[in-house]
């Protein structure tokens, strides 16, 4: 992968993030929510966060200290 292209797909992560977020908290606004949804939208944002980090971390190179 390109340093573009995984630069590109790092951004693209962090949107689909941030756009969860506000997922998540107009379902929280709506009276009687669905639970279960919630937790889908929850699950769905962890797993990204685990892939931009993962990502971010390839993106660094390794430092002998």
């Amino acid at each position: 992968m390109t340093d573009a292209s995984a630069i590109f797909l790092l951004e693209t992560l962090r949107d689909a993030h941030r756009r969860i977020d506000i997922d998540i908290e107009a379902l929280r606004s709506t009276p009687g929510y669905d639970q279960l949804e919630l937790a889908r939208l929850k699950k769905r944002k962890l797993r990204l966060r685990d892939e931009i980090e993962r990502l971010s971390d390839a993106m660094i190179p390794d430092l002998i200290a």
